[in-house]
């Protein structure tokens, strides 16, 4: 539950290894959607532009952008500890109004 885009020079690297660790130990680890994974908000704090200063396009960023709307915004850990990172909205006051949002999608 951590800003995984936008801190420091090795976002692409820190995303990237978070992802081979998902794909390798896909039951053990939970990748949560932050507020900072999103296409407006990771042009403004520099993820964006890392990409271009990696790659010289914005393809690599869009991959990303692309991904982080899969990811889930909140988890249930054993009916008992609720996570999520940077809040949600106060009209969003039961777990099934958090199920039924569609999430495949810029936020």
């Amino acid at each position: 539950m951590a800003v995984i885009a936008d801190r420091g020079y090795y976002s692409v690297e820190t995303v990237s290894l978070l992802v081979a660790l998902k794909v390798r130990y896909r039951d053990r680890i939970t990748i949560l959607r932050g507020n900072h994974e999103s296409r407006q908000i990771t042009q403004v704090y520099g993820f964006y532009d890392e990409c271009l200063r990696k790659y010289g396009n914005a393809n690599v960023w869009k991959y990303f952008t692309d991904l982080f709307d899969y990811l889930p915004l909140t988890a249930l850990i054993e009916n008992q500890v609720f996570c999520l990172h940077g809040g949600l909205s106060p009209s969003l006051d039961t777990l099934d109004n958090i199920r039924a949002l569609d999430r495949i999608q810029e936020v």
